[in-house]
């Protein structure tokens, strides 16, 4: 089962990888920063919209230490991340919900909170709902940590066009798309089971930046910044 999984989560993160070209150096800044800012050899650590567990697998890597909780609502996707990874922490829970960090029932506040390619996915009400919940698990001076494509183009949009150009990659197309990939392990006999069907809007994506940096201050983040970018693949920084 362990290794069925791991061959789906390769095909997940060749596709992920042909939409962000750059995802292991974000993957890295991430971690970096988690190190910088927590200051402790085990740093408790929430991975919201976890997926598979791509980015909390790497962020336990490069710190042994850590305590790293994935959260995710998507059956398929934590489904492989246990199958996967038996050793990590993985909880299901709705991100867009208000209480879902009290329901974790964590022993203290948390080191940092991460994400990556999935806040997008939040209408704005959603997105600040997120922001404020793991603002209220984070202890003070703690960083939150989101990876994603956000662009400026409501302020700038020939910026965003060239963002959008240089986040492209220049490699072939991989096995499967996005929309390949979920075709294909839905035809899966252990977990095409697992998929449902994934209602979205896309007009009720937050890709634009300074969305995020309103919920971000409404959600009472002290500091606020990108402190890496290529295209349109930024991670934004906030400081409890």
């Amino acid at each position: 089962m362990r290794e069925h999984a791991l061959s789906w989560i390769a095909r997940w993160d060749a596709q992920q990888e042909f939409y962000v070209p750059h995802r292991e150096a974000l993957f890295g800044v991430i971690a970096d920063a988690v190190v910088e800012v927590a200051g402790r050899v085990d740093p408790l650590v929430l991975d919201l919209g976890c997926g598979p567990g791509a980015l909390g697998v790497r962020l336990r890597a490069r710190v042994p230490g850590a305590r790293v909780i994935g959260i995710d609502s998507n059956p398929l996707l934590l489904g492989l991340a246990r199958a996967a990874y038996p050793e990590e922490e993985f909880v299901t829970a709705d991100l867009g919900e208000p209480g879902w960090a009290d329901r974790l029932g964590l022993e203290r506040p948390v080191d940092a909170v991460v994400s990556t390619t999935a806040l997008h996915w939040l209408p704005e009400a959603r997105l600040k709902v997120t922001y404020a919940e793991a603002r209220s698990a984070l202890a003070p001076g703690a960083i939150l940590l989101d990876g994603d494509h956000l662009t400026a183009d409501d302020t700038a949009p020939t910026l965003a066009r060239v963002h959008r150009a240089l986040g492209r990659s220049t490699a072939g197309k991989p096995q499967d798309d996005w929309e390949e990939w979920w075709a294909a392990i839905a035809r899966d006999g252990v977990f095409g089971e697992l998929v449902t069907p994934r209602a979205h809007d896309p007009h009720s994506e937050t890709q634009s930046l300074s969305t995020h940096l309103r919920a971000l201050a409404s959600a009472g983040f002290a500091e606020v910044d990108t402190i890496w970018q290529h295209g349109d693949s930024r991670v934004l920084a906030a400081i409890r």
